[in-house]
């Protein structure tokens, strides 16, 4: 028997992560009152019921029940269930992104500040995400890239890398990413951008690569950026970091930064104690501009 407790933020993605565990062939049951919990556990229990995988929703929507959940899960592991627990979050700049964008109200945003709704709720959630056997930031994954994880993690059995490092690309004409962890300004290095035909192309071709790396000084700037990545990282880890955005920027973000953060993820991406993903964000802004 394997039973999940999938909560976390709202809008952090638990209704995603909750269809996503069905397609994989969990039994889920969304928003089920608390003071049943302990019922459906001896209903579920291995040996009543066929059901071997279940996906138990839980959010802050149970109102003031909510505050008898830390008990519940006391007595279902004195009672010998076995639970995991996944807990889903999100910077307060992306959960309050999502709640204008889709114009519903946060349930404990009372005077209508959706601001304030998040902070009361991460305070009331913090004993379940310090229980927590898995957290996932869905600050910066794609709907794909959560359920892929949840792949690996409920279906695949995989060992869970519970920090997930976004090496990010950008142009410093358009604005350093709110939500950096670590950024770095590699616009000493000589800009390909002065050259004819390596102008229109990017950081991800051959060409341009070559030539950004073909100095000595872009080689040791990118030695010793791991060099202190490597040194911080299991810092962030003891910190409970779970997200880490580093972030490289020249000044389009076309050719310079694409090119360095395609090495550093290179460099990075067969860690065994981390996921690593990649992001250009502004590679193809410049097209867009000059085309209007």
């Amino acid at each position: 028997m394997r039973f999940v407790i999938v909560t976390g933020m709202s809008g952090a993605g638990r209704s995603t992560a909750l269809r996503a565990l069905e397609d994989a062939g969990y039994f889920c049951v969304d928003n089920l009152p608390i003071s049943l919990i302990e019922k459906f556990s001896e209903l579920i229990y291995p040996g009543n019921t066929e059901v071997t995988k279940v996906a138990l929703g839980i959010d802050i929507r149970s109102g003031k029940a909510f505050n008898e959940l830390a008990a519940t899960l006391e007595e279902l592991t004195v009672a010998g269930v076995n639970y995991e627990i996944l807990f889903l979050d999100s910077s307060d700049e992306v959960l309050v992104k999502r709640y204008k964008e889709t114009r519903r109200t946060h349930p404990l945003a009372q005077n209508g500040r959706v601001a304030d709704g998040i902070q009361e709720e991460r305070k009331r959630l913090e004993f379940l995400k310090k229980q927590a056997d898995y957290i996932i930031d869905t600050s910066n994954l794609l709907t794909r890239e959560l359920k892929q994880e949840l792949d690996k993690i409920f279906v695949q059995n995989k060992n869970f890398k519970n920090l997930v490092i976004t090496v990010l690309s950008f142009g410093f004409k358009y604005g350093i990413p709110t939500d950096s962890d670590l950024v770095f300004d590699v616009r000493f290095l000589p800009n390909p951008y002065y050259y004819e035909e390596l102008r229109k192309l990017s950081g991800n071709d051959k060409p341009v690569q070559d030539f950004v790396m073909g100095f000595e000084v872009s080689h040791r700037f990118l030695d010793k950026l791991i060099d202190m990545i490597q040194f911080l990282i299991p810092n962030y880890v003891l910190e409970g970091k779970n997200q880490l955005v580093i972030s490289i920027g020249c000044t389009g973000g076309k050719h310079r930064s694409v090119t360095l953060a395609n090495k550093l993820y290179e460099r990075l991406r067969n860690n065994a104690d981390y996921a690593v993903r990649i992001e250009h964000r502004d590679i193809e802004k410049d097209a867009v501009v000059k085309a209007h």
